[in-house]
């Protein structure tokens, strides 16, 4: 993997704006008007989503393959609060980890979301720093599905 990230952003008109890295393509809108969908998720809900997806994955790996744990499934809710004034930044978030699993250890997920925090997850370090970020799990027995 390189030390270098490259995004390509283009202006698309109003508030829309595609981004790229020459392979993928994501679309971001920001609606002006109260009631209005946008063509994509805000930049701030796709710094929250990046956020979500970044844990969710290190979480999962530490689990599976350093901890060895039955997890048949990983879901993140992921929720933030926006300040009033401009720049309406994200002030504190809270992350659910919803792991599924018969037989998950309580204590092995607590010991995944740490090194996901403190080593694994860089979005999450980044954040942290300037944004309160609250982590809760809950496990889920009746998982049937495997994740590889």
């Amino acid at each position: 993997m390189t030390n270098q990230l490259s995004i390509h952003a283009v202006q698309q008109g109003g508030m829309r704006v595609t981004a790229d890295d020459g392979v993928h393509q994501v679309v971001m809108d920001y609606p002006l008007q109260a009631g209005v969908t946008g063509d994509g998720l805000t930049p701030l809900q796709m710094l929250l989503a990046s956020l979500a997806a970044c844990s969710a994955n290190s979480v999962l790996l530490v689990l599976k393959r350093r901890l060895e744990q039955p997890v048949a499934g990983l879901e993140v809710e992921a929720r933030a609060v926006r300040s009033q004034e401009h720049p309406t930044v994200l002030t504190e978030i809270s992350l659910e980890f919803i792991v599924k699993g018969a037989g998950v250890n309580p204590e092995a997920v607590v010991q995944a979301i740490r090194v996901s925090e403190e080593k694994l997850c860089p979005v999450w370090n980044m954040l942290k720093g300037g944004t309160r970020i609250a982590a809760s799990f809950r496990i889920v027995q009746d998982a049937v599905a495997t994740v590889h």
